[in-house]
């Protein structure tokens, strides 16, 4: 173990002594990827609740050495600590998109609210149990769905989700098809937030910046990017620069960078590193879902489809149902950039039929949908509908992407 074992047991003798006393009806606990930091819905949906519920204590929990990641005025527990547990023994609201520590006890009056962290392409939950190099990696399906009790509340961006959810994750659970309050953002940034941001990664201006956002590989042992950037950059066109986001995954004390190359997955937020982007290159990563709110260009580079989906199974095929064009070799990724095939009517037709599908409830209003529902307790009938996708307007992208 990493904490020794008196330290261990005191702990959870404070715990025990925590959970028989009452339940804080203001206190709100938040947490993020198992701890690694103020990221996605869980802290949307906090930055949301101080503002519209601001009589709650809102506490983020994170690992040891992540505490960098926090602003400045956000009210902080290491995982793990005295502290940590007795906020969870006493928290009436619990939210994460990952799964507390199996040792949380579900009180009596307690509300957990599972946000996710993605739209489900690959398998989930125990539908991966048919497919032997994840199973192996997952753990116990029994105890997983012992977590999945747990959970009052299960948030949704499209239909697509909630039907996964419920198959992946059976439960008595009540989905909540609000959006992702994560990607709020995407509808509230404006074109100077956009500007910054890019300055702040050092994006060269007027310069084509396309992310690349390659997922994990269950059948993989390490990051491997799967694409030669440098050539890749001097094949697509002298204007474009790629910023290379790896999966979470790998993000630890690894950096790539030259005059074409950005490496930003070290950044804190993803939402950030997409408004930046020009264009998306993603192979069946679920950034795809968010980035398709910005109705920019999303290529999909599927150099090994059938592995992935035999290995690690997928939900729909995406070769069929792209948001853009499929590409399967380098150069074929090369030249969607290099004749701008990603603007021409085909791919935004393809586009605009994924984000039907997949954008459904995302309009900017999420995270306030989810705070005035969860924790402030207010009718279902009473929060603000969702608006049509027709009518919501995006962040604009830095540079406009036409067929030349």
């Amino acid at each position: 173990e990493t904490v020794p074992r008196p330290h261990a047991v005191r702990t959870r003798l404070r715990y025990r002594a925590a959970l028989r006393r009452p339940l804080d009806p203001d206190l709100a606990v938040y947490c993020a990827y198992w701890g690694r930091g103020y990221a996605c819905n869980p802290a949307a949906i906090h930055a949301k609740a101080r503002e519209l519920a601001p009589q709650l204590r809102s506490v983020f929990l994170v690992e040891a050495g992540q505490e960098h990641t926090l602003p400045k005025d956000v009210e902080y527990a290491v995982l793990g600590s005295h502290r940590a547990w007795e906020l969870l023994a006493r928290a009436t609201y619990l939210i994460n998109n990952a799964n507390f520590a199996e040792g949380v006890v579900k009180r009596p009056g307690s509300v957990h609210l599972q946000t996710q962290h993605g739209t489900p392409l690959k398998t989930m939950g125990v539908d991966q149990s048919t497919y032997p190099v994840v199973a192996a990696r997952s753990g116990s399906f029994t105890r997983l769905l012992g977590r999945v009790d747990r959970w009052d509340f299960n948030l949704s961006a499209n239909r697509h989700s909630t039907r996964m959810w419920e198959r992946a994750f059976p439960g008595s659970w009540e989905a909540l098809e609000y959006g992702y309050p994560r990607n709020d953002v995407f509808y509230t940034a404006t074109a100077a937030d956009v500007a910054r941001i890019r300055r702040e990664l050092g994006i060269p201006e007027n310069r084509l910046a396309v992310l690349y956002a390659p997922t994990h590989r269950d059948h993989h042992s390490g990051f491997e990017p799967g694409l030669d950037l440098e050539e890749f950059c001097a094949a697509a066109g002298e204007d474009v620069v790629v910023l290379l986001r790896a999966h979470y995954f790998y993000d630890q004390g690894r950096t790539r960078h030259s005059d074409r190359i950005i490496d930003v997955t070290a950044h804190r937020s993803t939402e950030d590193v997409c408004l930046a982007a020009d264009a998306l290159i993603t192979d069946y990563s679920s950034i795809m879902f968010d980035y398709a709110n910005l109705d920019r260009p999303i290529v999909i580079y599927a150099d090994d489809w059938e592995v992935y989906r035999q290995s690690r199974g997928v939900y729909f095929d995406l070769m069929a149902e792209p948001p853009g064009p499929v590409t399967r070799t380098p150069e074929e990724l090369a030249a969607v950039f290099r004749e701008r095939a990603y603007a021409d009517a085909e791919s935004t037709a393809l586009r605009a039929r994924f984000r039907e599908q997949f954008c459904e409830f995302d309009d900017g209003r999420a995270a306030e949908r989810v705070v005035r529902r969860v924790l402030l307790g207010e009718p279902p009938q009473a929060l603000p509908p969702v608006l049509p996708l027709a009518e919501r307007v995006p962040a604009p992208a830095a540079v406009t992407l036409v067929r030349s």
